[in-house]
């Protein structure tokens, strides 16, 4: 599905929770299960929220910590390919993780939460 795509494509790790959940220990939880390893531990600067094209509002986090991206674990999901087959596959839910330069990073990113990156961008200055 992902295999011809990069620029603009790219994600941080994310997911939904529940009416009061604290969205910090989701999006920790999320980071876990997604990357197959505990997010580093400490205090996490709140990024914000942004409204994606779908209308998905993402809330992000950052944290320093170490991780190398050859090394994740993902869990799985179940999807439907190709689409309106009627057959479904399990993939996992992250193919891969890498790091990059800022400026790279803003353009492999999903459009909407490249502002995430500005917002880190900034505090980084």
């Amino acid at each position: 599905m992902w295999a011809r795509r990069d620029l603009g494509a790219w994600s941080i790790p994310k997911g939904e929770y529940e009416p009061g959940e604290d969205p910090e220990a989701a999006a920790r939880r999320e980071f876990e299960e997604e990357l197959g390893t505990a997010a580093p531990a400490g205090e996490a600067t709140d990024l914000g929220e942004v409204r994606q094209k779908s209308g998905k509002l993402v809330r992000a986090w950052s944290l320093e910590g170490d991780l190398d991206g050859t090394q994740i674990t993902s869990n799985t999901l179940q999807l439907e390919w190709p689409p309106r087959s009627g057959k479904r596959i399990e993939i996992p839910e992250v193919d891969r993780a890498e790091w990059f330069p800022l400026a790279l990073a803003r353009e492999k990113i999903n459009p909407a939460q490249a502002e995430l990156l500005d917002r880190l961008g900034a505090r980084a200055r």
